[in-house]
């Protein structure tokens, strides 16, 4: 039998005793409440065939180190791009002076875990270049040859590799492989001189192969097709007050900026988020619960453990209702007397952990779609979503829709553009009238912003039905 060949650690590769590291980190933590040395190694790369031929294709690779001391509300940071004995020694100095004179007690590590949620999979070395690039052409030209209506197509390939190690008290070593990838087609049609376009797109914690069958990618090259000849027949949405229809999946993106930013721990602790000192209270509609869930094979948002070194969790946030939970790091969980639930997060190795959502969603009840739809006199149903905006500190947002139809005395009917819904989450989550049956995720396309830093996120829900929501269009 072969022995498993274990890969050096960063820190070794870089020529760093692993125990000087750690006696560095520990030096730094001296008399403060938390803290680690964060190392990251990325690669990644990303093609684009757009019009008809290969537009860029990008590799990049980036390495570096950050070590942070936590002295109450305060955090000490240093980083760089450069994984040495001088380099750490220096940022531990550096961070340590957080603390000017305050003395801790120190938090409690993490659990260790030996739960893996993906494979070690390289998606940059499989498959080829040429092949990756071959495909993109195959793409573009099936989605050409399925209508005649189609003026152009763009798909793109994205892969990345990310090797990350968390030093923590005592010389523990936390070490993670993340691969991530997505397939993106977006296709533009024409018709009498007038331009429509559709989208889709899916990937998650994997190699390609999962997502590069032909009968996966022409499954998106469908979509796409089909969310643009339906735009192509829009009329322009009338404005008002409405009952409004929302499909499962990616529309939990509502969900996820509307609400579960204002979910997180951080927003909490500083009072500065409308669900602040409200745990035990009734937020939400009788069958709304709410999850976070970290820990799901394989999904865009999971981590086998968090930028902390905390294994994540099934977290939930709302109960039947009532508000239950907050998303935690450590830092935040150890100020408001809760416990870390495995969502600090971080862009990169230059950027401090936060409390982030990781796979947010609602789940699902007894109604069907059909039902919901039958049940409007007059309203919307908003099959996809797009982008939108919400301010953090009252909920309040505008999303726009890409695939929406009237609601007439209870059946859809025509496509309408220019749709948008405005409202606040805590209000919108009190006016779920109606649960679906037909729970579902997104297909792993997420990223999510905050405080200017970006993830890869997932969102999940089923069909819903709210009542009263307005929605923006055309004034008639």
């Amino acid at each position: 039998m072969t022995a498993a060949v274990i890969a050096p650690s960063l820190l070794e590769s870089a020529g760093v005793a692993p125990q000087k590291a750690g006696a560095l980190l520990e030096e730094a933590l001296v008399g403060a409440d938390d803290g680690e040395l964060y190392l990251e190694r990325s690669e990644s790369e990303a093609f684009v065939f757009d019009d008809g031929r290969l537009k860029s294709a990008s590799y990049d690779s980036a390495e570096g180190f950050g070590l942070r001391v936590v002295a109450g509300e305060t955090a000490g940071y240093a980083h760089a791009s450069e994984i040495s004995e001088p380099a750490i020694g220096r940022a531990a100095k550096s961070a340590a002076l957080a603390k000017r004179g305050y003395a801790g007690v120190r938090a409690e590590d993490p659990r260790a875990t030996n739960f893996k949620l993906y494979g070690d999979e390289d998606p940059l070395a499989s498959p080829a270049f040429s092949d990756k690039v071959a495909l993109l052409q195959e793409i573009d030209a099936y989605a050409r040859a399925r209508d005649p209506r189609v003026a152009q197509v763009m798909a793109s390939l994205a892969g990345e590799r990310r090797v990350i190690e968390i030093v923590r008290t005592g010389g523990r070593l936390i070490r993670d492989v993340r691969p991530l990838v997505r397939l993106n087609v977006q296709i533009t049609v024409e018709k009498d001189g007038r331009r429509e376009g559709g989208m889709s797109g899916a990937g998650g914690r994997a190699g390609f192969e999962a997502w590069i069958t032909p009968e996966k990618w022409k499954e998106q090259v469908e979509e796409a097709l089909r969310q643009a000849l339906v735009n192509l027949d829009s009329r322009p949405c009338p404005a008002g007050e409405m009952d409004v229809v929302l499909g499962p999946g990616w529309n939990g993106v509502l969900l996820h900026e509307a609400v579960g930013h204002g979910l997180e721990g951080d927003f909490n602790r500083k009072g500065t988020s409308t669900f602040s000192g409200r745990l035990g209270e009734r937020v939400a509609a009788p069958g709304v619960t709410v999850f976070d869930d970290g820990s799901l094979a394989g999904r865009r948002g999971s981590l086998t453990v968090d930028d902390e070194g905390t294994p994540t969790q099934r977290t939930i946030l709302i109960e039947d209702g009532v508000l239950v939970g907050y998303m935690q790091d450590r830092q935040s969980a150890r100020l408001m007397g809760m416990q870390p639930t495995g969502n600090a997060r971080r862009q990169s190795y230059a950027h401090l952990p936060m409390p982030r959502m990781t796979n947010t969603g609602m789940l699902g009840g007894t109604a069907t779609k059909d039902e919901m739809i039958a049940s409007t006199k007059r309203g919307l149903y908003c099959a996809t979503l797009g982008g939108g905006q919400v301010d953090i500190t009252n909920g309040k947002f505008v999303f726009q829709c890409t695939e929406a139809y009237l609601i007439e005395d209870g059946k859809v009917t025509a496509p309408v553009k220019g749709a948008t819904l405005i409202g606040d989450g805590p209000s919108a989550l009190t006016r779920v009238t109606m649960i679906g049956d037909d729970f579902a995720f997104d297909p792993g396309i997420g990223v999510c912003g905050k405080a200017g830093q970006g993830v890869p996120v997932g969102v999940a829900q089923p069909s819903l039905k709210i009542a009263g929501l307005t929605v923006g269009g055309t004034q008639v």
